[in-house]
């Protein structure tokens, strides 16, 4: 099951505990058994499961797995510049003011609603 990070009721607790900052820095999967695996190891098992596994299987070999790994970082990195999203202090910082809003129930009327 895919789950929505950026959905404001995203709940931790019930994602293995990986917080929106982390799973923002770097993919995460849980496990059926509760074990959290991370980067290129989550598309490995995607594909596996889903039957394509000859996708990745050469990022299994010791070389070829080491520099893929070291890509992803890479990319991860900077994947949100590189998309024309803004950088993760931005996001975690607006993400933030929204819950504090919510949750305080001191958001600003839109134009819209008044």
């Amino acid at each position: 099951m895919f789950v929505d990070i950026a959905d404001d009721d995203y709940t931790p607790s019930l994602h293995g505990g990986v917080d929106f900052e982390t799973a923002m820095r770097r993919i995460h999967a849980v496990l059926p058994d509760g074990t959290i695996i991370k980067n290129v190891e989550v598309f490995r098992r995607v594909y596996e499961i889903l039957g394509m596994g000859w996708i990745y299987a050469a990022t299994k070999l010791p070389v070829i797995g080491w520099i893929v790994d070291i890509l992803y970082e890479i990319w991860a990195d900077w994947r949100l510049a590189l998309t024309g999203r803004p950088n993760l202090a931005t996001i975690m910082s607006d993400r933030t003011k929204r819950s504090e809003c919510n949750t305080l129930q001191r958001c600003r009327l839109s134009d819209d609603d008044n």
